[in-house]
């Protein structure tokens, strides 16, 4: 049996079949309207570091998962995501210039092209979970179906950026900063993680509910990273506007602990993920180290 390739190669192999996937998935840019299709191409492909997939590939070799089906999956997420972006970052929102190094769709493009950009996102996203086998039976993929509907709704992503549009100028307390987080950036990661263990087989209650805190406690720490980030990291470094979140007087993790606390509390949120993981053994190392990933990957 030939050895497990490393986390650095693995992680490489995913975003490349990741990158893949979502070029097979997404229209050509001769089809028409050719100019939206273009657009949507420019927005999804050849940039961002693929977590999202990255955690539903590793949950769902964790349950035998066959990987078309997290292929899939990958796909479903990171349109998703890709989606998120492109609408977040529209002057009706964070009014920002530059995403993963390069111009946002609504400087590229214009904005009515960048709100159906995100549209049509959205809606592949869903027809991508729906027009293949990703689960052993239909009432298990209908209902991942439905968790990536909650996942990106009021209640999830959308409802996180909501409250989080409503809370500038505010000094929010622990307790309501992560509620909005585990919405706004929390969910769409928790849904990864489990549409990937669901894609498989084999995994308990227990198990699944080891998967489930995990992933919730991955979600909040890649928003404690992602806040230290932009108090720390440069606009090269980041791909995107450095401080922006100071600069619109947003509360994060930073604002309301400091600098150390916040990177005290990643710390010790990377311990529980871990500890979460521990009855698996070395069958969740691809998750242990995605963890240490997103805490270690620029400071």
């Amino acid at each position: 049996m030939s050895a497990s390739p490393s986390f650095k190669t693995w992680m490489s192999q995913i975003q490349l079949r990741t990158e893949s996937a979502l070029e097979a998935l997404l229209p050509n840019a001769d089809i028409a309207p050719q100019r939206l299709h273009e657009a949507m191409r420019y927005a999804v492909l050849g940039g961002g570091k693929r977590v999202r997939p990255l955690l539903a590939h590793a949950a769902g070799e964790l349950a035998n998962a066959p990987a078309e089906r997290l292929d899939r999956i990958a796909c479903a997420v990171e349109l998703i995501h890709a989606y998120s972006l492109v609408h977040d970052d529209m002057p009706c929102m964070d009014d920002d210039v530059l995403r993963r190094g390069k111009p946002t769709v609504h400087v590229e493009y214009d904005e009515a092209t960048a709100l159906l950009v995100g549209d049509a996102l959205q809606t592949l996203a869903f027809q991508a979970l729906a027009d293949a086998q990703t689960a052993d039976d239909p009432t298990t993929q209908l209902g991942m179906v439905s968790l990536l509907a909650s996942a990106s709704g009021s209640r999830g992503m959308a409802g996180g950026q909501a409250i989080d549009l409503a809370s500038v100028g505010l000094q929010l307390s622990r307790e309501a900063l992560e509620f909005m987080h585990i919405h706004k950036t929390g969910a769409l990661i928790r849904a990864s993680v489990l549409l990937g263990a669901r894609a498989g087989r084999g995994l308990d209650a227990d198990a699944m509910g080891r998967l489930d805190h995990y992933a919730k406690v991955v979600g909040l720490l890649f928003q404690v990273v992602d806040d230290i980030l932009d108090a720390e990291a440069d606009t090269a470094t980041l791909g995107k506007t450095a401080g922006k979140d100071a600069d619109n007087d947003k509360p994060t993790y930073v604002s309301l602990l400091g600098l150390s606390d916040a990177k005290r509390l990643a710390e010790d949120m990377l311990s529980d993920a871990r500890a979460t993981l521990s009855p698996f053994g070395t069958a969740a190392a691809r998750l242990e180290a995605l963890a240490d990933y997103i805490v270690h990957r620029a400071f």
